[in-house]
């Protein structure tokens, strides 16, 4: 079988959840005899398509220009050059099957082009994009939790928020309309595919309540590569007890809920964040601003990096004012035996069972998050306890397994 791999983004270029995972499964379906292709686009001057070969796939990257916000929701409607490259791929590889990872920034028309020529395809649901402009459920004018469009007003001032214009609030209306054409035009999309798969039942229950139908949203747990991993599970509590980060750093996952949080303990600890501190240089500048002498930035990491660091701490902190849709990081740190502190929020007050493996605390509280991590400095031997309830993660292998048992349903 040919499967072709579509997703908005991709290593080297940008390394996110989805475009390891996309990685991942490629990779793992080659090893189990797929022909595997994918298709990205990424930011750069003019118009063209390269091919290249890594690790059994074949990679496509296709570019139009460099990507603005306005012209990442404009491809959505149009975008010629990409639609050019679609089908020279598609001409070309000659898939059986066409798997969306994400569409964003890619034109939703490519999907008469399958119809046409007969290509069934499936969509994984790494966010609520399908859904939501902002992907993020997560308002840009009162940093809110969203439930979702009403009358699609709530996403203008959403937009105008984020391109700096909250106060044109007359203009909602009309900015309300391109907003609410994407949408449509997104759901014809979802309707044409064969399958949608959720990582998390959360977000299968919130497509559901979009008016999604039920028998065509799986429930699949992403899988995690775990190759390199140096097991931890034996290892005693460090002295200073050390308390981890690891994600991107934006005020969404709430890494100053935990640098605030931890800065009032009473008792011997570090907290280490790790990730890619230059996106957002003014939040990173006021991360360091309620920082101790104990709080260490230590940047990005390569895989092995995380697994290394991993292995040397005690205790993870989720801390994500949004909804997470599945959220990798448990994953790695379960498969390294670390326990997990985290926002009771969405996927995560169901990937942590309380008092078992890790702890739960609610959303955006730092006196909460604080009690949490004080539990551990008076109380060592609660690290202990928390790591012999962790239960592995499935392993991308065996997800893969259960991906491809769809894919056979469909082809």
């Amino acid at each position: 079988m040919r499967i072709l791999q579509l997703v908005h983004q991709y290593i080297p270029e940008n390394i996110g959840g989805t475009e390891l995972y996309t990685y991942w499964l490629s990779e793992s379906l080659v090893q189990q005899g797929y022909n595997v292709a994918v298709f990205y686009r990424r930011s750069a001057d003019g118009t063209g398509i390269t091919r290249r070969f890594q690790n059994g796939q074949e990679i496509w990257c296709a570019w139009s220009g460099l990507i603005t916000p306005f012209r990442r929701f404009w491809a959505t409607f149009y975008n010629p050059a990409l639609t050019k490259a679609f089908l020279q791929v598609l001409d070309e590889f000659q898939p059986d099957l066409v798997h969306i990872q994400h569409l964003m920034g890619h034109p939703a028309h490519y999907i008469s082009y399958l119809k046409e020529k007969g290509i069934p395809y499936v969509i994984t649901l790494h966010d609520f994009w399908w859904i939501c402009a902002n992907a993020q459920l997560l308002t840009n004018y009162s940093q809110e939790l969203c439930a979702g469009p009403h009358l699609y007003l709530n996403c203008a001032e959403c937009a105008l928020s984020r391109l700096g214009r909250a106060r044109y609030k007359p203009v909602l209306p009309i900015a309300a309309t391109p907003l609410a054409m994407r949408n449509y035009l997104l759901r014809k999309v979802i309707a044409g595919a064969e399958a949608l798969i959720a990582p998390s039942k959360f977000v299968r229950q919130w497509y559901l309540g979009q008016g999604i139908p039920e028998d065509k949203i799986y429930t699949v747990a992403h899988g995690v590569k775990v190759d390199g991993l140096v097991s931890s599970q034996k290892r005693e509590p460090h002295s200073p007890v050390r308390f981890a980060y690891l994600g991107g750093f934006s005020w969404q996952k709430g890494v100053h809920i935990a640098v605030e949080a931890f800065t009032g303990l009473k008792g011997s600890a570090e907290l280490w964040l790790i990730g890619d501190d230059t996106a957002f240089p003014d939040y990173t500048a006021y991360l360091r601003s309620l920082a101790t002498s104990n709080v260490h930035f230590l940047g990005h990491q390569d895989r092995a990096g995380v697994w290394k660091t991993l292995a040397q701490v005690d205790i993870l902190v989720v801390p994500s004012l949004w909804y997470e849709t599945f959220a990798f990081v448990i994953s790695e740190a379960f498969a390294a035996g670390v326990p997990v502190i985290a926002s009771s929020l969405g996927p995560l007050k169901d990937r942590i069972k309380d008092e078992v493996d890790g702890l739960l605390v609610p959303p955006g509280d730092k006196q909460a998050m604080r009690a949490a991590m004080q539990r551990f400095l008076d109380d060592p031997e609660l690290i202990l306890r928390l790591r012999s309830g962790i239960t592995p993660p499935d392993t991308i292998e065996k997800h893969s397994r259960m991906i491809e048992e769809i894919y056979k349903a469909i082809v």
